[in-house]
């Protein structure tokens, strides 16, 4: 019985519920999306997607691997971060970053990735998932 209470500590929690702006994480799809996750492949350590902003909003980019996550609306530079949240350990989630988007086509670059390929998925969010640093956010 010993063995069995040991095992059971080492495994990873279950999900009872995700929140609804993560329902889709389990659901495969092609590009950024709020319905499903996606999989995109790394090349030295960075992959770079591309997701269109229809209505203007709170976005978080959610990702299984910590990394370095990075918005730039079409070339321009990185748009300041928000807020974040880390670690949903039973979904397997280990970073969020959000920005504030208006509508438009966004880059989504990930960087310092340790693995060849990154899950993501853009996530509906609000301010009080997680924090940036204190004083004026975004």
């Amino acid at each position: 019985m010993l063995i069995f209470v040991a095992g059971l500590a080492m495994t990873v929690p279950q999900c009872t519920e995700l929140p609804r702006s993560l329902s889709g994480w389990e659901v495969s799809g092609a590009g950024l999306d709020t319905r499903h996750a996606t999989t995109i492949p790394a090349k030295n350590g960075t992959a770079e997607i591309r997701v269109t902003i229809r209505k203007a909003g709170l976005f978080g980019i959610a990702a299984d691997q910590p990394g370095w996550i990075d918005v730039a609306r079409g070339n321009g530079r990185p748009l300041r971060m928000l807020s974040r949240a880390e670690n949903i350990a039973c979904a397997n989630i280990r970073k969020i970053v959000y920005y504030r988007l208006d509508p438009g086509i966004y880059r989504v670059i990930v960087g310092k990735l340790q693995t060849p390929r990154v899950k993501l998925m853009l996530v509906h969010g609000d301010r009080t998932q997680g924090f940036a640093r204190r004083g004026r956010l975004g």
